[in-house]
Parts: structure tokens; sequence; C-alpha cells
């Protein structure tokens, strides 16, 4: 699988998988209120769909301005940084992209992230430690994977993901309300209904399993990316370098927030604050020994 086409279809494979089960998992916990309480349980579907559809989509359509403020990003015009805006319009000449708007966040810490709800909405940044610290093949592999994920629209992918589990959230948390307040009265008219034991189990499982698929799309969706990135320029080793660079520097971005995580090219968050189950990027030195894989392969510029 050193192939960057085998790798992409993989992994859009795996995300549509991914997505598809986190679909089953709403049609379960829907099928356990209409078990658990009848009628009185359906409410909660429409109720939960329409709060998560609210929250993350109104995110979802302001998401540029929104991580502007939260990572404490601050747009330039060419003028302010020219060889980083030729680099990202020689990615976006390859990739066929329109030139999204450019970002710096004032951090020592090297990373860069991408956001914007389409194509034409979109925003890179990369934190002044990055600029300082990457040199020019290096920077490359790190546009072409921030506009890989523009590329391949993960942020829509990242909204969908966040509505099925806040979904799964929100339905799992009102009927355990309903069960642990009301439940028992309820049962008292309804002999068909789903014992309470067995609708605990599965209400306090779901959101676990929910969140736990979410960082797996999230995971799959960086590794797209990287294949991506190789795929506008056809040079692994720049972007494996540039992981390296991040692999070996310890500091971690001042701004960092579990909300955000996710759209950095390397995870902010403390590794060690949350298994490999829960992590929203695949373990760094794998990246790097995919795409050590890549430069090895003659096809890569095929």
């Amino acid at each position: 699988m050193a192939n960057f086409r085998a790798l992409q279809s993989a992994n859009r494979r795996k995300t549509f998988f991914l997505l598809f089960f986190m679909g089953v998992l709403v049609w379960f916990i829907a099928y356990i209120a209409i078990a658990s309480f009848g009628g009185s349980g359906v409410g909660v579907i429409p109720l939960a769909v329409l709060i998560s559809l609210v929250s993350v989509w109104s995110s979802y359509y302001a998401s540029d301005r929104l991580v502007l403020r939260m990572t404490r990003a601050r747009i330039i015009q060419e003028s302010d940084n020219p060889k980083l805006f030729n680099l990202v319009n020689e990615v976006c000449i390859a990739s066929g992209l329109p030139m999204p708007k450019v970002a710096i966040v004032n951090d020592p810490a090297p990373n860069a992230f991408a956001t914007g709800r389409d194509p034409n909405h979109a925003l890179i940044a990369f934190t002044t430690g990055l600029l300082e610290s990457m040199d020019r093949d290096e920077l490359q592999g790190v546009v072409a994977h921030e506009m890989a994920h523009v590329a391949n629209r993960d942020t829509l992918v990242s909204a969908v993901a966040a509505t099925t589990a806040g979904i799964v959230a929100l339905i799992s948390d009102i009927l355990m309300r309903m069960l642990w307040f009301g439940g028992g009265r309820n049962r008292d008219h309804g002999g068909n209904q789903m014992p309470i034991f067995l609708a605990i189990i599965p209400l306090i499982l779901a959101p676990i399993a929910a969140t736990m698929l979410k960082a797996a799309v999230s995971r799959k969706r960086e590794s797209l990316a990287d294949a991506t990135a190789v795929a506008f320029t056809r040079n692994p080793a720049g972007l494996r370098a540039a992981l390296e660079v991040l692999a070996r520097d310890n500091t971690v971005v001042q701004a960092r927030s579990s909300a955000v995580a996710h759209m950095y090219i390397e995870s902010p968050l403390d590794a060690s604050a949350a298994s490999k189950l829960f992590a929203t990027h695949p373990p760094i030195q794998e990246r790097i020994a995919t795409l050590r894989k890549m430069e090895a392969n003659p096809e890569i510029t095929q």
C-alpha cells in the first residue's frame, strides 16, 4: 500500500464505512428509545437531531472565523510573506484549487491547520515556529497536506461525524434522564417495554462508541491528506521530512483546544492524555514510515 493512489482509495473507503457505522449507531439508539419508552421516546430523536444540526452546522458555516478567533490566527497578504504565498500558489496550480486565505499564528511551536466550509472559502494557517524551522521542501509538504484537507472537504466530513456523534450523545443523555427520573412510573402501564437494565447498558456505551468512531474518521482523513499531498507534489520526502521536524519538537501550540485539535497537522494535545482509540491523528511515526515506503516506490511519480 505504498502507492498514494491505493492509500487514497483505502482511506476514502474506510471513512465511508466508519460514517456508515455511525449511522447504524444512531438507528440503534433510536430503536432503544422506541423499545424503552414507546411513543414518549420517539420525540427525543427529532429534538436531538435539531439541536445537533443547529449547533454543529452553524459552526461549520462560520468555521473560518471561529477557528481564527480560537487559534489567534491573523490573516496576511502576499506582501507580508511572498515566499509562503508562492508556495501556496504552486500547490494550488498542481491541485487545481482556488487560492485560500493565508494566516499566521504567532506561536513558537511548529504546526499548521486548514479550515473553511468549501474550497472557495478555505483558509490555511501556519505558526511562526513552523515557518522558522522548515526549509522549502518541508514547507511545501505541509502546504500540500493542508490543501489536501481543503480538496477532500474534510471540514464537511468532520461536521457530519460531529453531528452524528452529537445526536447519539444527546439521545442517550435524554433517555438516561428519562429512565432515572421517570422510567419506573412509565413502565407500570407498559408490559412490552424493554427492561431498564437492558436499556441502560447501550445508552452508556453508545456515546463512547460514537466518540471513538468520530476519532477514527479524523485519523483516516489525516492519512488521506498525507496521500493526497503526495499526489499534489509527487514528493513524499518533503512531507516526510516535515513530519520528522514535528516529531523532534516537543513544544505545543499555546491556544490549543480539543475543539480544533483535529485540524492541525500534528495534534496539539498531550498524547498521554487519551488512548489511541480516541486520538484524532495516527501516530506520527506511522505516518513517517508510510511516506518512506512511498519514497521507495518507483511508481510514485506516475
